[in-house]
């Protein structure tokens, strides 16, 4: 009877221990998620990129810019998916009406307010003021929330590195600085990359539009979707045939802070059941033992 009440009362003191825990977890969880999703206001000055698919031949010039611009391996292999060796790569669909192909260029979307910012409990990925959404391996845990946060399926996760990096375009960040473009836009040769500020970029995306109805589709994808994105696109058929998603203008960190506010609550709230069940059963484990030792004692005293 001391040892089952002993053991109860050990429970009771680890389960309000864990709960405890479990409290100020979510409560650092919080406070980091939304020092992640801060991140710098960005500025009005903001730049962007205006991807015209109309005028892409699909050449991949710019992926393979992008490959020498990041020391990346195999610059003379043409990418066909995003990974850590292709930071950008030129997607071929099919127009359903004619059959032809049509060509998309893919990279990060650099969004303005970015689901994988918000996701990132440490601070690795942030939205600098003036366009890019810039990553710090030196900060990264491989944790991978940015994957799930990114509607865009953009950020990749190194599974040869044992540290697990993640891999994403940076908007040649390092070119920026020293007044260059973005090594993709510089290599294009056909014009269907133009780099500028993003407010310019809207002005002259939507002027095409007014001048060639017949040859856009009357909507500037990434003006509004998830909030707003560096990169904008036209296109001369609906954006579902090109395989970019379909959002709403709510920003995803909306989302992704809401998730990772909870995880810490959810993942202790599972570590204190867990815990007090083990304790349950240890102490009941103890009593079963002790009543095995003095059960054949007694029968040894009755038998004499």
């Amino acid at each position: 009877m001391n040892a089952s009440t002993v053991s109860r009362r050990d429970f009771l003191k680890v389960t309000g221990s864990l709960v405890t825990l479990a409290g100020i977890g979510g409560l650092f969880g919080s406070i980091g998620t939304a020092v992640a999703a801060s991140g710098e206001a960005v500025d009005e000055e903001a730049r962007g990129m205006l991807i015209d698919l109309t005028r892409c031949t699909g050449c991949n010039s710019c992926a393979r810019a992008c490959k020498t611009a990041n020391n990346l391996p195999n610059a003379d292999q043409v990418p066909d998916h995003l990974d850590s060796q292709a930071y950008s790569f030129v997607q071929v669909r099919q127009n359903e009406e004619t059959g032809k192909d049509l060509f998309v260029k893919r990279q990060c979307m650099h969004c303005v307010v970015p689901g994988c910012a918000s996701a990132c409990t440490v601070g690795a990925l942030r939205k600098t003021a003036d366009g890019p959404v810039i990553y710090e391996a030196g900060k990264c845990i491989g944790c991978r929330y940015c994957q799930y946060a990114c509607p865009f399926g953009v950020p990749t996760y190194d599974w040869q590195n044992p540290l697990g990096l993640i891999h994403k375009c940076e908007m040649c960040k390092d070119r920026l600085q020293a007044g260059e473009q973005p090594a993709c836009a510089a290599a294009c040769p056909v014009g269907a990359l133009q780099f500028g500020r993003r407010k310019d970029l809207l002005i002259q995306a939507h002027a095409r539009i007014n001048s060639n109805p017949d040859r856009y589709v009357d909507h500037v994808y990434g003006e509004h979707e998830a909030g707003g994105t560096s990169m904008l696109y036209l296109s001369g058929v609906p954006f579902d045939q090109v395989g970019l998603p379909e959002l709403s203008e709510q920003t995803v960190s909306h989302y992704a802070v809401g998730v990772m506010t909870k995880t810490p609550f959810v993942a202790l709230s599972v570590a204190t059941v867990a815990t007090g069940l083990h304790f349950a059963l240890r102490s009941r484990d103890h009593a079963d033992h002790d009543g095995t030792e003095t059960h054949p004692h007694t029968s040894d005293e009755a038998e004499s």
